[in-house]
């Protein structure tokens, strides 16, 4: 038979069987979701579950995460410290089989752990396998144990290394690089804020995060240490920092219903946005789920309850509905579930049917004696529903202004909208321009088939600071609703977005390169955080790069991204190059644009994910608030100095 004919053959030894962990290292984002930066500190958190797990069963008090000068990651606890006799099935250490085995640990034995974090249950044998060094030194019994790992094979046994006073484990590793292509450098930022929330979401646990890679002026590692003694209580007066609070103090309860630790948090504030932030087991649940669906059923039952009794309802001319209930709220619930049903493979919606009842039942008590208790505070949140129902009746009418116009029922697209010949929305894409000028100049250099370009006069309304009928009244905001033809409104939720007849799938923002142009993309992802939000969840959202700099000589010219491509472009060219810099986009002609910010074959487009949705919050509440400081401070401590001979 010849070689060809064997090739094309399906037999038995088409079928490989993967030994070990090479599944992961084959098919990573399968378990880590991506290969990415957000990956990379994905590992960190999956070792620092099993911590908090340890703490969660009541063993564990202190966690340290130290980034090291190599990006290697050290994650140290003082729980009881990974066994380490031999595991009688497998005929080597537990520490061992933990360590390379995929769905072995204490989580699946109720006895040892009765709820556990983590997000796919694949734990540290994950991120082993993904890491090219990882050593464990476990503290247990008055004995000091080790063992290293390299790819996730062992490197020897694990071995006695001497006598100790401490317990706890030590899982120190370093991500491969062959994996993580991006990048395998920790940002300590992104790495805190996780710490933060889970030591709001778990109080009591002290974790202390520290980079060995900064010190500050005395020489010392730059460090924090999270400790949360009131936990949601704080978290959400961290969060609500920036906004101002409607109520004296925030609504909080945290109890067992129906065997289901539930914890709940929320405030009142001024704004005209909803915040929720749900957790199962320490896990951010974005698309939310039945738990979230309980805390809703619970508030809006309680308060529409309470309002109807206080008389206060009664020269209303209209029905109260439940969203008005949430306008203005900031919320976080937190459960843990003994064995969490996750709908979807992201594992970001809960689907445990008797959680609703739990949480309902849980929010109902903790509001009725709230109201109970204070009075004035009632009186102050029935208020703010009222005006919420009047603002929605109006926001409704301005509503219909946006959706009587879709593409399907007449009325046709925005003037201003320059479509694209391709009728396929997955093909298509659409650029937000700043400016007229510059959407002529795109309108030029596109390729018309699937590419439509929306030019946006000036700066677009800042909706952090705008009730939501003048929102929907704005023409800027009302010409995006219609070129993308999303309307409003799902089976599920009357407030979210119905992305059914999206027309594009690719969303990209194209602003000039200046402070005006960094200005206008920070308000219309403002816009998109806080109306579209489900556009950037669902990766539609993309953000141009359109370069900095064109360095000419004679015939020879070279696009330049930053300050550093143009220093090694100059020394390329030598003397006698001359360097242009782009301020906006209108200074480039049609084929410039063409071939360096809209050609698919060469242009770079930042896709825009929500990593955190409560730091997200508060950075868009900080930044497009009225508070200044705090937005001083942000500026001055992301903003990149320049060095101006004066």
């Amino acid at each position: 038979m010849s070689e060809d004919l064997k090739k094309n053959q399906y037999s038995a030894d088409s079928i490989q069987a993967l030994e070990g962990m090479e599944h992961v290292r084959m098919r990573p984002s399968m378990y880590i979701g991506d290969v990415g930066v957000r990956g990379l500190h994905h590992l960190v958190y999956e070792v620092v579950d099993n911590s908090i797990d340890e703490a969660m069963a009541g063993h564990c008090s202190k966690i340290d995460v130290i980034i090291h000068e190599d990006s290697s990651v050290s994650v140290q606890d003082d729980g009881r410290g990974i066994p380490v006799d031999i595991h009688k099935k497998e005929g080597v250490s537990a520490l061992e089989v933990v360590m390379t085995k995929i769905g072995a640990g204490g989580k699946f034995d109720k006895d040892s752990y009765k709820v556990s974090g983590g997000l796919h249950g694949v734990g540290v044998s994950c991120v082993n396998a993904l890491s090219e060094h990882l050593k464990a030194t476990v503290h247990r019994d008055g004995e000091m144990w080790e063992q290293e790992y390299a790819f996730g094979k062992p490197l020897y046994p694990a071995k006695l290394i001497g006598k100790t006073d401490i317990k706890g484990t030590v899982v120190t590793f370093r991500p491969d690089a062959s994996i993580f292509t991006q990048t395998t450098e920790y940002s300590y930022d992104t790495l805190a804020n996780r710490m933060r929330e889970l030591s709001y979401l778990n109080k009591g646990i002290r974790i202390n995060i520290t980079d060995k890679r900064v010190t500050d002026e005395k020489g010392e590692f730059q460090t924090e240490l999270f400790h949360s003694s009131e936990g949601l209580k704080e978290f959400i007066r961290f969060l609500d920092g920036n906004r101002e609070c409607l109520i004296a103090d925030v609504i909080s309860m945290e109890g067992e219903k129906n065997d289901i630790p539930v914890e709940v948090a929320m405030v009142y504030n001024t704004s005209y946005a909803e915040n929720l932030h749900s957790y199962v087991n320490n896990i951010n649940t974005h698309e939310g789920g039945t738990h979230l669906a309980g805390f809703r059923r619970g508030l809006t039952s309680t308060l529409k309850k309470y309002a109807d009794a206080s008389g206060m309802l009664d020269k209303l001319k209209f029905d109260i509905a439940g969203d008005d209930f949430r306008e203005g709220l900031t919320a976080i619930i937190s459960v843990k579930v003994a064995e969490p049903q996750f709908e979807g493979q992201t594992k970001t919606k809960l689907g445990n049917r008797e959680v609703t009842s739990a949480v309902s039942q849980a929010v109902s008590e903790m509001l009725e004696n709230y109201l109970e208790e204070h009075p004035n505070d009632a009186k102050i949140i029935v208020q703010k529903v009222i005006l919420a129902a009047q603002a929605r009746h109006a926001a409704r009418k301005a509503r219909e202004m946006v959706q009587r116009k879709t593409v399907m029922s007449g009325g046709g697209l925005p003037g201003k909208l320059s479509d694209c010949s391709e009728q396929d929305p997955v093909k298509c894409e659409v650029f937000l321009v700043e400016g007229d000028s510059a959407g002529g100049t795109a309108k030029q250099g596109r390729d018309r088939n699937f590419q439509a370009i929306l030019p946006l006069r000036g700066k677009i309304l800042n909706v952090e600071k705008a009730m939501q009928h003048k929102v929907f009244e704005n023409e800027e905001i009302r010409n995006i609703y219609t070129a993308l033809g999303v309307t409003i409104g799902t089976e599920e939720d009357s407030k979210a977005l119905n992305l059914e007849k999206l027309r594009y799938h690719k969303v990209v923002i194209m602003c000039d390169a200046d402070v005006d142009g960094s200005h206008i993309s920070t308000l219309i992802l403002t816009f998109f955080f806080r109306y579209m939000r489900e556009l950037i969840e669902s990766g539609n959202v993309y953000i141009a790069t359109p370069p900095l700099y064109l360095v000419k000589r004679g015939a020879k010219k070279q696009y330049a991204w930053n300050d550093q491509e143009r220093d090694q472009i100059m020394e390329k060219f030598g003397s006698g190059a001359a360097v242009q810099r782009y301020k906006g986009l209108g200074e480039m002609n049609a084929e410039q644009l063409w071939d360096t910010t809209m050609n698919p074959e060469f242009r770079t487009l930042r896709k825009v994910v929500i990593d955190n949705g409560g730091e997200a919050d508060r950075i868009f509440s900080m930044l497009m608030g009225d508070e200044v400081p705090p937005r001083r401070e942000f500026i001055e401590k992301n903003a990149v100095y320049a060095n101006i001979d004066a």
